[in-house]
């Protein structure tokens, strides 16, 4: 579907009628939790990682803010908690005057007012306000682009239900990178007399706030900040169309230069028969009387805003919209909040336009008109958003779990540190004119490499499913490199620790993928290869990955763009060409060369191995017939005679007869391991046909399902990496015993793709149990778990491949 064209047909039919609306209905299959609840058992990190990882608990949510327009996110608690403003940063931490609050008075009765939000703040912070709001009197709900907040009534006497999202939406690239949330309000009375509602949005000015890598807000800077209320006659809009809100400023002398600064916004386009008052500055220091006792006793707010400028001082700034229902009446109430931050800057100081400012400006100064944007199209975005997921999450045919998290695991392509930008530029260039943006998004907090190329080959089946040209342009980042050289010696940190001695490796070699795009402590983009724990320049899977995507790329998105396969071509070449060295005993198929030297990089292997073999014999086959789409028979030959040969000893030295050995050599050989034809299932997924036979790939699957699911964990938590063919559980090394969810995704393609569909789902459903179920793991989905639910690196690119089971659906 166009999107951009769908969009514009709803503009024309779509109604924005404030009052009388109908309160639109959160999907059945979206995933839920009572209000403010703890999971059923909630999990943890690995003890062996001594707290090494970032975990914040399970008071999560979905997030809001467009791709590499920056994220936050409101906890099912609803408190605002986790954001990711600052790429590459990662902080946790409540903000209390963030904040939404009802008022609610049915006619001759007593008002109620209370924070639509569990749990009293920290250190006393706003005890001026009412924090009992009950936990588990309503639901959460999330489908994510889009989250429900449905209030219960027990604590107010007012039906409210809130819509929360940001317009992120296939094939769109535009308003995907709005860094704008809409909050669309629905009032119910469910009684039988006139109710008087009034709902308080309050806001933080945060200009300053996102200087530094730091996990909090203790260094957050509040200078020459100031508030402002705004108002203005949108045209167009229904009613009177009086749009009304507070600007969050800061006194500067002409446009942004700096990361940190810029400006937010919230606003209201509420129609008529609503009143908006408001208060644009009080301090966040207070106990929050100056806007609770006028809130509490009418609804309203005194109006007041004096122009102050802070000097350290932290200031909020909040307003009330305040309507009166009829009898079972209901009324939409569409509130927005957007922040114009426009400068991204790494730590080697190369700074980057945001990629929405292309439709905006760079100046910093727009975050009134962004939210305009947002209340005059919020009713077709929220329609646009709901017509594309209504295929997928009504079929009854997939189980509802899986038709949840397969939206709700598109979190991380906005909320992963996310770059989509362009280096800003020079003075008098308008940025307007720029060639394609720049984008990538990171492997995780923990492990903080933009792009990381041995997990995108997961994970990114997401962003090829809805965003094919992002995808492609990241791939076109990576053909860059390959010819790259950066000799500049390092240490190698797996092997000088194995050691005891400092071992040294070369950054990056020509000929070789890089691991990643860079870190955001340097200068991602323009300096790959960060990752220094193993030796990449000789790692057997990148380049093989990289092939292997450009293929799929092509394949996958209707095989005619000859141009993106032609600007890969060369590089394609080379980075094929460097796998062959590995190749010593001249039977074709490469070999593994005694260290981690893949994306199992605690997990060594020597010689032949199943993953790294089959991810080979899977690139040679999609060389060949690269060659053939540009005309170059000779080396489509060449590469198909290679790939015979390097299949034949890829059977005669891994087949047992039943499953394919990890390795010749190494660490655990004979382990049954979960992904051991890893390359099979992009070979099956982009038609590039058998690579050994269905037999033994059936058998193989079927060995993983019985041995790797059904013997780990009673089949409750997935697929395990590696285990005994008789089901003994391995421990040398950690990796072996890790369920890996991206993996258990891809394996469970596999399956699907194999017919083996009811086996595939049921591994699945493992990742599901433990993340959205039982442990509390939602929104921020790990890499990986032990046997007993405890994780390593939240919050992970690989979990993305969830999507390649729709691919191999879509086969069936």
């Amino acid at each position: 579907m166009q999107i951009n064209r769908f969009i514009h047909t709803l503009a024309l039919t779509a109604s924005c009628a404030a009052a009388a609306v109908s309160q639109a209905q959160i999907p059945a299959a979206a995933w839920r939790i009572p209000i403010g609840t703890a999971p059923p058992n909630p999990g943890g990190q690995r003890t062996e990682l001594h707290g090494g990882n970032i975990d914040d608990g399970y008071w999560q949510g979905a997030p809001v803010g467009g791709f590499g327009a920056g994220t936050f996110s409101r906890s099912e608690r609803g408190h605002f908690e986790r954001w990711h403003i600052k790429p590459g940063t990662h902080k946790f931490q409540d903000v209390p005057t963030n904040q939404f609050a009802v008022f609610a008075q049915p006619q001759g009765g007593t008002p109620v007012s209370m924070a639509l939000a569990v749990g009293k703040p920290k250190d006393g912070a706003l005890d001026g306000w009412n924090w009992g709001y009950p936990a588990g009197d309503g639901e959460y709900a999330a489908l994510y682009p889009k989250s429900w907040f449905a209030y219960g009534t027990k604590a107010i006497p007012v039906k409210l239900t809130v819509e929360q999202f940001s317009p992120v939406l296939p094939n769109n690239y535009k308003e995907t990178s709005y860094p704008v949330a809409v909050y669309r309000w629905t009032a119910e009375n469910p009684t039988s007399k006139p109710m008087t509602v009034s709902i308080l949005f309050s806001w933080t000015n945060m200009v300053g706030w996102f200087r530094d890598q730091s996990r909090n807000f203790d260094n957050a800077a509040n200078q020459q900040n100031f508030n402002r209320f705004a108002t203005e006659k949108v045209d167009g809009a229904p009613g009177s169309g009086q749009m009304s809100g507070i600007v969050f400023d800061r006194l500067r002398q002409g446009p942004v230069k700096d990361e940190w600064d810029g400006q937010f916004a919230i606003a209201t386009l509420p129609g008529d028969g609503a009143e908006v008052t408001y208060l644009a500055t009080y301090p966040t220091s207070s106990d929050g009387s100056e806007v609770w006792e006028p809130f509490s006793k009418d609804g309203r707010l005194p109006n007041h805003a004096q122009p102050i400028a802070s000097s350290g001082d932290a200031f909020a700034g909040a307003f009330a919209v305040r309507f009166t229902l009829a009898p079972h009446e209901k009324r939409l109430i569409p509130m927005a909040l957007s922040w114009d931050l426009p400068v991204v800057q790494f730590g080697g100081g190369r700074k980057w336009d945001r990629h929405y400012t292309r439709f905006f400006g760079s100046e910093g100064t727009h975050a009134w008109e962004i939210a305009r944007t947002a209340l005059e199209h919020h009713e077709e975005w929220s329609q646009a958003i709901d017509a594309w997921q209504k295929p997928i999450v009504t079929d009854e045919h997939k189980p509802a779990w899986y038709r949840a998290e397969l939206f709700n695991e598109l979190y991380y392509l906005a909320d992963g540190g996310t770059l989509w930008g362009s280096e800003k530029p020079e003075p008098g260039i308008d940025a307007k004119a720029r060639i394609n943006d720049r984008f990538t998004y990171m492997e995780c907090f923990d492990y903080s490499y933009y792009g990381s190329l041995d997990v995108r080959f997961y994970g990114s089946f997401s962003l090829l499913r809805f965003w094919p040209e992002i995808e492609k342009e990241e791939m076109r980042e990576y053909t860059d490199t390959i010819p790259e050289s950066n000799p500049q010696h390092y240490i190698w940190g797996w092997k000088s620790a194995r050691e005891h001695r400092m071992v040294e490796y070369t950054r990056k070699v020509p000929g070789a993928a890089p691991h990643d795009l860079g870190s955001p402590g340097e200068d991602p983009v323009v300096n790959p290869n960060q990752y220094n724990y193993q030796d990449v320049s000789n790692w057997r899977d990148l380049n093989s990955k990289y092939v292997l995507m450009v293929w799929r790329d092509y394949v996958l998105t209707g095989a005619t763009d000859d141009a993106f396969l032609h600007d890969s071509w060369t590089a394609v070449k080379q980075a094929m060409e460097h796998l062959k060295q590995y190749d010593t005993n001249g039977d074709g198929l490469i070999e593994n060369g005694g260290f981690p030297d893949q994306t199992y990089d605690d997990w060594i292997a020597t010689g032949e191995s199943a993953y790294t073999g089959s991810l080979y014999l899977a690139a040679l086959k999609a060389t060949a017939r690269m060659a053939d789409k540009l005309g170059e028979p000779d080396t489509a030959r060449e590469y198909d005679a290679l790939e015979q040969r390097a299949a034949a000893a890829y059977v005669k030295k891994l087949w047992t007869g039943a499953y394919f050995r990890y390795a010749v050599k190494g660490q655990d050989t004979e382990a049954v391991m979960a992904e051991q034809l890893a390359g099979q299932w992009y070979a099956g997924l982009t038609g590039l046909g058998d690579l050994v036979p269905k037999e033994m790939r059936v058998s193989a699957l079927h060995k993983v399902y019985d041995t790797n699911v059904r013997k780990f964990a009673k089949g409750e938590m997935g697929a395990v990496n590696g285990i005994g063919a008789d089901g003994t559980l391995l421990h040398s090394n950690d990796q072996i015993e890790e369920v890996w969810t991206g993996a258990t995704f891809a394996i469970a393609s596999h399956m699907i793709a194999e017919g083996l569909t009811e086996e595939g789902f049921a591994t699945a459903k493992g990742v599901n149990n433990v993340v959205w179920r039982d442990r509390g793991y939602f929104f921020r989905t790990p890499e990986a778990y032990d046997i007993h639910g405890l994780f390593r690196a939240s919050m992970y690119m690989r979990p993305g491949s969830i999507w390649s089971m729709e691919y191999a659906l879509d086969k069936k």
